[in-house]
């Protein structure tokens, strides 16, 4: 069993614009679920989304804006752990489900500027950050959660004394178009968990975490103490109870954990029928007896989905919840879905001490990705 010490946390994201801001907003309540703006609303049936608000002015998308969350998120996480902004030594592990494909269309449609050396993230951080050991994870919402696997297992094999661990999306037209044809009647905000669910909203948002094999200077946030994931490959949309419950177990084994002795659970929480229920069942698997002792809450209702960057963005929320003795709550959860039965689902922001919690990430094709972090104490 490992134990690496976090030292340092950034975020981005619709509700707010670092770590501290965006739990803020959750403990609040707050969504950032908004018009759309960088899209023409006439052409979709869906209008609304949990947009990051930095393009510079209404209805006017510009290229470059997943680069640009991502490292403001690494220079927060940076400065937060007390390092100078030079990664030269450094490996950084990005997970993401789409890359600069924004920019991509905006070159194609639109003739915009853009490089194709813009699609890949290690050219900016090499330029900002001196980073010349970066790699791209895309492994769907799992991403970086995949990212913070193997930075933990760098850490082990002794092959770095410290990475940066990072995940980043923005929502890109070929996305949302593909959602909003499959989505006729579309959600009017994000539900996980509630009965009355009809599918995910798409957020942009940015994380990164500094981990390193001993805490320098000031106390950690806390430790990451085992990452596991695995490849069901049951359904490229429908994952599987199965998969999702094997990926939980294996986090507490390689964590040294039981489920009685976990106390929160950041849910995957998409808000759509098939992967609240399946996440759901896994737990319920999981836990059994014990499944109504962990707190249970989410980030989405508020974020919307961030996709690569949603599962490091609920570890954070965890550290800070663990940090600050209070749980935000699934927000406008109404009536529980069924499979939820016996779960303790926070509704309202409660104080509570949590030493231990569990982040859930699943991506299309079942890929899944499970994290357990401790408490600073």
């Amino acid at each position: 069993m490992s134990r690496w010490p976090v030292t340092g946390v950034g975020a981005v994201a619709s509700i707010g614009a670092d770590p501290d801001e965006v739990f803020a907003a959750l403990c609040a309540g707050r969504s950032g679920l908004g018009t759309l703006r960088g899209f023409n609303r006439a052409w979709y049936n869906a209008d609304r989304l949990y947009e990051v608000d930095n393009r510079p002015a209404p209805g006017v998308d510009v290229t470059g804006r997943a680069t640009a969350l991502l490292t403001e998120a690494v220079g927060q996480a940076l400065s937060d752990a007390g390092r100078e902004a030079d990664l030269g030594s450094v490996p950084v592990l990005i997970g993401t489900g789409l890359r600069e494909l924004r920019s991509l269309e905006l070159w194609w449609r639109d003739g915009q500027s853009f490089d194709a050396a813009g699609m890949h993230f290690g050219t900016a951080l090499r330029r900002r950050f001196g980073a010349d050991d970066t790699h791209t994870i895309s492994n769907a919402c799992s991403a970086s959660l995949y990212a913070l696997a193997l930075g933990c297992d760098l850490l082990e094999f002794q092959d770095a004394d410290t990475v940066v661990v990072a995940g980043v999306d923005v929502i890109t037209e070929s996305m949302f178009g593909l959602s909003d044809r499959l989505q006729l009647d579309p959600p009017d905000r994000l539900r996980p968990f509630d009965r009355d669910r009809k599918g995910t909203v798409m957020g942009e948002g940015a994380a990164a975490v500094v981990l390193q094999r001993e805490a320098a200077g000031r106390g950690p946030y806390g430790f990451v103490r085992g990452v596991a994931v695995n490849c069901d490959a049951h359904h490229p949309t429908a994952p599987d109870p199965q998969g999702i419950a094997r990926a939980i177990t294996d986090a507490h084994h390689r964590a040294g954990v039981k489920p009685q002795d976990v106390d929160l659970v950041m849910v995957h929480g998409t808000g759509t029928p098939l992967n609240d229920a399946a996440e759901a069942t896994a737990l319920a698997e999981v836990f059994g007896d014990h499944v109504g002792s962990p707190l249970m809450t989410g980030v989405k209702s508020m974020t919307g989905h961030t996709s690569g960057a949603s599962g490091l963005l609920s570890l954070i929320v965890a550290l800070h919840a663990m940090r600050e003795g209070r749980v935000p709550p699934i927000a406008g959860l109404s009536e529980a879905a069924p499979e939820t039965e016996g779960f303790q689902l926070v509704r309202d922001t409660v104080a509570a001490e949590v030493s231990l919690a569990q982040i859930d990430a699943f991506g299309f094709g079942g890929i899944n990705a499970v994290a357990v972090v401790e408490a600073a104490r």
